[in-house]
């Protein structure tokens, strides 16, 4: 049973990499500042380098938002079966939602369900969680709105090919921050559940940090997810919210890492799509005539809201499920049906697919761009 939660953390941590690479490689695609595999590359290179960074994150999971006296393994492996299925709804649709929510929403769901409310420390979890929720994205959008105004004022001056080529290369360096960002905070937070696993089982006595082999492959798992790269995600984040200039793209980028490495430092398990999406939209605010596309802003906040207690939810029936079954048996039964749920919405995405050549077409109102008409039809 362990070995089969450790796996599914796993997947949990590649989900998160490429449901998330869009929070650091959509303003650099979408600008043409990174080719689009580079992009994914360079960002699955720096979630591995950032991962051995910080472990205050994973602190915080392991034994801040859940008595770990009553968690078992069982609940763990609900808690993931929960955040994984949101994880993939969300990709599939094209929804930048919050993998880090839907992980603690599914571990918390799991939770009530096996031991009642009592079981989740609430004073933890609004203060690591919902609070940061609520403000990081309102503080990136306004330090981005606000470096995005002074960037144009400052270089009102110097031609437009000038400046656009100037800042694709500082866009290099800032999406290369929000990476290394998110590797500080995100791959921590699996962390944290694993050890969280191991302490139910026994193997970790309460509060023991997180031993080398969960790190090292929590790190790996997150690069590799990085690598394959979200592009539903990408697209929505790059091109759905606003029509993105390298100025914005780069006030953007330096928005999101330092919101995301501070809160890594206070150990704030913090959504870095929450804080991505506010900085872009911060940029077209302070942008003056950029068209800002606040009715795919507000169905990516629709779906901030669902996620913890969609994913508790589903967590609290997954446990209902194989705690129904029973022990070793419904674990694995629950497993494959993972499984067969991963397979089925991957087959989905791929008619049709959002790839590297179609990720940067043109905005129509929908997550896949229209395909090119045929030639000989024109």
């Amino acid at each position: 049973m362990l070995t089969l939660v450790v796996a599914t953390a796993l997947g949990f941590d590649f989900t998160n990499g490429f449901h998330d690479t869009g929070n650091a490689m959509a303003t650099s695609i979408v600008t043409g500042a990174l080719p689009p595999r580079m992009a994914v590359a360079l960002s699955s290179v720096l979630n591995l380098v950032g991962a051995f960074l910080s472990f205050s994150v994973a602190a915080t999971i392991a034994s801040g938002l859940v008595d770990t006296h009553v968690v078992t393994l069982t609940v763990v492996f609900s808690g993931l079966i929960g955040s994984i299925l949101w994880n993939l709804a969300t990709w599939y649709l094209g929804i930048p939602s919050s993998s880090s929510h839907a992980l603690i929403g599914g571990v918390v769901g799991a939770t009530m369900a096996a031991a009642g409310g009592h079981a989740v420390k609430w004073q933890g979890l609004v203060a690591k969680v919902i609070v940061p929720a609520v403000l990081s994205p309102v503080i990136a959008g306004l330090i981005a709105a606000a470096g995005t105004y002074l960037v144009y004022r400052i270089t009102r001056g110097i031609a437009e090919r000038t400046r656009g080529g100037g800042f694709r290369v500082g866009q290099v360096g800032s999406a290369s921050m929000v990476s290394l960002a998110h590797g500080t905070n995100d791959a921590q937070k699996t962390m944290g559940v694993i050890t969280l696993a191991l302490i139910a089982n026994g193997t970790l006595a309460a509060g023991a940090k997180a031993p080398t082999w969960v790190i090292v492959s929590c790190a790996v798992a997150i690069s590799l997810g990085t690598y394959l790269g979200g592009w539903r995600v990408i697209r929505a984040l790059g091109k759905g919210l606003v029509e993105i200039e390298p100025p914005q793209g780069m006030a953007a980028e330096s928005s999101s890492a330092a919101v995301i490495l501070l809160s890594s430092y206070f150990g704030y398990s913090l959504s870095t799509t929450h804080v991505a999406t506010g900085s872009i939209l911060g940029t077209g605010i302070g942008k003056k005539g950029a068209e800002v596309r606040w009715h795919i802003a507000r169905r990516m906040v629709i779906a901030w809201v669902l996620t913890l207690p969609a994913a508790g939810a589903v967590g609290a029936l997954s446990y209902a499920a194989v705690h129904g079954i029973g022990g070793t048996t419904g674990v694995v039964v629950i497993f494959i049906v993972l499984i067969a749920a991963s397979v089925a919405f991957y087959i989905a995405s791929r008619h049709p697919a959002v790839t590297p050549e179609n990720v940067n077409a043109a905005w129509s109102g929908s997550v896949v761009p229209q395909p090119e008409p045929d030639p000989a039809q024109r």
